[in-house]
């Protein structure tokens, strides 16, 4: 039933997710600090791996059958800490259709143009509140042209209000550190992750309307979400064949928009960038409008 065998990867970061939950549960006051340490940050990782997860079963069901996909759809409500139907509005029908353009919800220049730490931490909460409007919407509205699909979602609002309603009548503290904060940290990274895909790149190009972290280490983690171009131009493609999508487009790309290492961007764009400005990113989409409007003035 499982479509893709490379999915088996995805589940495998599943049962980690959900083991590292039981077992910082269970016995995380009885481990020594360092030990603790450990297992809390595999359990963050497989968080956010959770977010990468929720991104592509939305775009391609990991089964066959309906009930499965189902089960999934729950399964990872609870663990990403929101309905993932919301992708549906404003990620599939919104975000794919407009890349990064008017009236794209997750445009990442909708208050600012710069590129900074600032601007990247802050992103989140203002990107999430813009969505709120359409994921209501998509889900009330189902209420009168599918009430099938609307009783499906409500499952998932459910399934969730239900989860960290009972882990915070069993032991609060314990629901606070292993349930509430993995899901707002996959909340939070899924929406940085956005960022800075599509941040300073020129959202009318072709093949320069994304950023890609091409490492094989990261994408091996990230089940190939920073090969984004490629996923742009073939949204319908499963994750595993995007590393043969990326490989044959990437010398169509800016090399400005290729970068190796997700952990030096992060420290020379956010960090040494506050000091030295060449290591901060060249805003693509600004260059493009300065030729327009030099050209038309002539």
């Amino acid at each position: 039933m499982l479509r893709y065998e490379a999915d088996i990867r995805s589940l495998v970061f599943m049962v980690i997710a959900a083991g590292s939950l039981v077992f910082l549960w269970q016995y995380g006051s009885e481990l020594s600090t360092p030990l603790w340490i450990l297992c809390y940050l595999i359990q963050l990782l497989m968080a956010v791996i959770i977010s990468t997860i929720v991104h592509n079963h939305q775009h391609l069901p990991m089964w066959t059958a309906k009930l499965p996909n189902i089960l999934t759809d729950n399964f990872l409500t609870v663990f990403y800490g929101f309905p993932i139907f919301a992708w549906i509005p404003t990620h599939n029908s919104n975000h794919h259709i407009y890349i990064n353009k008017e009236p794209d919800y997750t445009k990442t220049y909708m208050v600012s143009e710069e590129n900074n730490l600032l601007t990247l931490l802050s992103y989140p909460s203002i990107s999430g509140y813009k969505q709120q409007g359409a994921v209501g919407s998509y889900f009330l509205g189902l209420y009168r042209t599918d009430r099938r699909k609307f009783f499906f979602h409500l499952l998932q609002i459910v399934s969730l209000v239900v989860w960290v309603a009972v882990a915070l009548l069993v032991d609060w503290k314990k629901a606070v550190l292993y349930v509430i904060i993995p899901q707002q940290l996959s909340l939070f990274t899924v929406l940085i992750f956005n960022y800075i895909q599509h941040i300073h790149a020129d959202e009318e190009s072709e093949f320069n309307h994304s950023r890609n972290m091409t490492g094989k280490a990261l994408n091996f983690f990230l089940l190939n979400n920073g090969l984004h171009t490629a996923h742009h131009i073939s949204p319908g493609v499963h994750w595993s064949k995007l590393r043969e999508k990326h490989d044959k487009i990437a010398d169509k790309i800016d090399p400005r928009l290729n970068e190796n290492n997700f952990a030096w961007y992060l420290l020379r764009v956010y960090i040494l960038g506050l000091f030295i400005p060449s290591f901060r990113t060249p805003n693509m989409r600004l260059e493009r409008l300065q030729h327009i409007a030099l050209t038309t003035n002539k």
